[in-house]
């Protein structure tokens, strides 16, 4: 059986997103999470997520860099009503 290595490109800082009315987070740390959220797990398909799709295609395939892909997710996930954690205070968050 061979080993197989996966390789995750990151992408800086992780961008933590409120993903429910229950305060439940979600961290984004690599690309290939991103690009897995945005086909599978997206609540909406608008013109914010297909553009965050081709950019991180993109910045995957070494066209763009990861920075362009990371903005272009951070305006999909404002199109899809995500909240930074940072911008939401402790107390609007439900305890884990």
């Amino acid at each position: 059986m061979k080993d197989i290595s996966l390789i995750e490109t990151n992408w800086g800082q992780p961008l933590s997103l409120v993903i429910s009315p229950d305060g439940d987070v979600q961290e984004f740390s690599t690309i290939e999470q991103v690009k897995y959220w945005l086909l599978k797990r997206w609540p909406i398909a608008d013109d914010a997520r297909s553009t965050a799709l081709k950019q991180v295609d993109a910045a995957m395939n070494c066209i763009v860099p990861v920075g362009v892909a990371r903005r272009a997710f951070a305006a999909a996930a404002r199109s899809a009503g995500f909240i930074p954690e940072d911008l939401v205070g402790y107390t609007a968050r439900r305890a884990a």
